[in-house]
């Protein structure tokens, strides 16, 4: 069902924890498979320098949170506002047409730790 590198990220999942006293948070689900994603994010001068993430769910949603924060470190906040699912999907060299809403909440937890961030800065 899963490729390779999903496998990988699942059984060796990058930047698992929470950020204390992180600059910005998001948290998102999906009632329909129970799936839970939390991103943490530590900023300086809109440059995201450290990324965590918790995540309860099946081996497509930790893998595209490993992924995702991965993806982030080291972008500006805009640049983090642009990646989208499918960039999540083709890191992760595909998904399962039914595991593509993992993806999406990935995105979602970015976007949310980054609305965040910018709620608590009035930016």
């Amino acid at each position: 069902m899963y490729n390779e590198r999903v496998m990988q990220e699942f059984a060796e999942p990058k930047n698992v924890g929470f950020i204390e006293n992180a600059d910005g948070v998001g948290k998102v689900g999906n009632a329909s498979c129970g799936d839970i994603m939390e991103i943490s994010l530590k900023i300086d001068n809109d440059v995201i320098t450290d990324a965590k993430f918790r995540t309860f769910g099946c081996a497509a949603a930790i893998a595209s949170s490993s992924v995702a924060t991965q993806m982030v470190i080291g972008k500006t906040l805009d640049e983090a506002l642009n990646i989208k699912n499918k960039d999540v999907v083709e890191t992760l060299q595909g998904l399962p047409p039914q595991k593509i809403h993992c993806s999406v909440l990935a995105e979602e937890a970015i976007k949310k730790a980054v609305e965040d961030y910018r709620g608590k800065k009035n930016v």
